[in-house]
């Protein structure tokens, strides 16, 4: 014979086990939302520290491919972002240089959330007996972001001397006086 006393201890039981209450949920639910809203925008700031440190080593590059493409061919510096890529193989010519990633040498010309642009300026070089159209002996390359304040806050610029330059506007510098006018990256 089962006594009252013994159902009212199976039931208390019962209901102790069956999990959590909605309080307890609640509270779990907001500590996570605490941590979320504190870690969200250290995780932007550094995607985009990771994003400009990028941008600025990709414009290391390009400067340098253009000064290696300079003598290798003696054309010039090149005379599209193109020249610096290539479709691969074995063979790089003066037209196809393979000096640098093809994502960047294929346009849209982007990459880790930046835009990048190459134009030359001042008058043409001399036609070296290799290449098919002449290189230049002034150009500037240039990194912007996609979306300010999201993918980076600054612009970077680079030109004939090596030097990269930032631009805290992240305004696109048009011209190589443009570019050294701007400060420094250190």
């Amino acid at each position: 014979m089962v006594t009252q006393v013994q159902l009212g201890e199976d039931a208390q039981a019962h209901r102790t086990a069956s999990g959590f209450s909605l309080i307890e949920l609640l509270i779990v639910v907001a500590i996570i939302l605490i941590i979320a809203a504190i870690a969200i925008p250290n995780l932007l700031k550094a995607r985009m520290s990771a994003n400009e440190a990028s941008a600025a080593e990709n414009l290391r590059t390009i400067t340098t491919a253009a000064v290696v493409y300079n003598s290798t061919w003696n054309n010039g510096f090149p005379p599209d972002m193109g020249t610096f890529g290539g479709p691969g193989g074995n063979s790089s010519t003066c037209d196809f240089a393979q000096l640098v990633d093809p994502t960047l040498t294929t346009a849209p010309f982007q990459k880790s959330g930046y835009q990048y642009s190459y134009t030359v300026t001042g008058p043409p070089a001399i036609v070296a007996p290799t290449c098919s159209k002449p290189g230049y002996f002034q150009y500037v390359v240039t990194a912007v972001p996609l979306t300010v304040g999201f993918t980076g806050n600054r612009s970077f610029c680079s030109d004939q001397p090596g030097i990269i330059h930032f631009d805290t506007t992240a305004a696109q510098a048009a011209t190589p006086a443009a570019c050294e006018a701007l400060p420094a990256l250190q």
